[in-house]
């Protein structure tokens, strides 16, 4: 036990661990009595890389070949929660022999490695987790709903890692609640979670409105046509300074993109028009029908239309500029003002 407690205090994890990436899956555990099988030459093979559950590496995580009782010693202690860091194989080495696991460096097998690799397996909980649990904690300690907003943290969601064999969902043990600026403070854990126990995960932010907006699920080239697959719904909080994104598909799908539209950036109503089936200075028919009647010539559009637009076209013949509704593509119909005769026609 003494050689135990000296090894941990003489020797701790390399000081430039590099982070893993947080939403990245975490391996399975390496057991001491897994991984490399000894060299031929009988010699214990040092592990090229780990990943615990545990907050101390063993000789045995790092070094195969040892009977149970060396490989059962403490080495080194591993990195926190969700984290992964290296051990130089000098240490290593020097570790072992200290400890009487090896009579001489050349007794390990480094497999030429210059660091093993040790990653501490950790279950990750998301801002959305955080969210939850702070608005279940608000509908039963306050009675208020908070489905319809969205907590926007103060500095951003926290990271928070806790041991990977933890099913339970965050509660909060404390919370605060201001109903008149919507600000929340408090104070949350995992049951049974050491981690969070002994460092709970404090939050605050502001509850702020949400509503329905329109995104495009991947970039659109202006001049494109939306498609139903080209864009979605979500919840999102309101912003203040804008009273004009789209809130339903119908507004998006089947219009044009008047600019480049980012993925994920919640349309407006600039944003988009009417697919144009008349362009500026084109050639059109004008079209002319009452009682019976059906008179047609050809005109010149003044301006660009979609279907249903009502636009200014010149008659060739006439010279004269009149209004008339876009009813198909290079198709406008004009009606006589007061029921008079078709001005076109003259």
């Amino acid at each position: 036990m003494m050689r135990s407690i000296l090894l941990l205090a003489a020797f701790g994890l390399a000081a430039d661990a590099a982070r893993a990436d947080p939403a990245a899956p975490v391996a399975a555990q390496v057991p001491a009595s897994a991984g490399a099988p000894q060299a031929a030459t009988g010699k214990p093979r040092l592990r090229p890389d780990l990943t615990l559950s545990r907050d101390i590496v063993s000789f045995g995580d790092l070094i195969a070949g040892l009977s149970p009782q060396d490989g059962a010693l403490p080495a080194f202690r591993a990195p926190a929660l969700g984290e992964t860091g290296t051990i130089q194989v000098g240490r290593i080495v020097e570790a072992a022999l200290k400890n009487g696991i090896l009579r001489e460096a050349l007794d390990l097998d480094s497999q030429g490695l210059a660091q093993v690799v040790v990653t501490r397996a950790a279950r990750r909980i998301t801002g959305q987790d955080i969210e939850s649990a702070v608005k279940t904690a608000l509908l039963e300690r306050f009675g208020f709903d908070a489905r319809a907003f969205a907590l926007v943290f103060d500095g951003g969601a926290p990271s928070v890692a806790v041991e990977p064999e933890l099913p339970g969902e965050m509660v909060a043990l404390d919370l605060t609640y201001d109903a008149r600026s919507r600000r929340v403070i408090g104070r949350l854990a995992v049951p049974g979670s050491a981690a969070t126990r002994l460092k709970p995960v404090r939050v605050s932010g502001l509850l702020v409105e949400t509503i329905d907006v329109v995104v495009p699920v991947r970039p659109i080239a202006r001049g494109e046509t939306l498609t139903a697959g080209d864009v979605m719904v979500e919840r999102r909080p309101r912003d203040p300074g804008t009273n004009d994104q789209l809130s339903e598909m119908r507004a998006a799908i089947g219009k044009v993109a008047r600019r480049s539209l980012l993925a994920g950036v919640a349309l407006r109503g600039g944003d988009v028009q009417r697919e144009e089936i008349v362009g500026r200075g084109e050639m059109v028919t004008l079209v002319y029908e009452a009682r019976g009647v059906l008179i047609s010539m050809r005109a010149r559009a003044n301006e660009a239309g979609a279907m249903g637009d009502v636009i200014a076209v010149t008659n060739l013949n006439s010279k004269r500029v009149l209004q008339g509704t876009v009813s198909g593509p290079g198709r406008i119909n004009v009606s006589p003002p007061g029921g008079g005769h078709v001005a076109a026609a003259r």
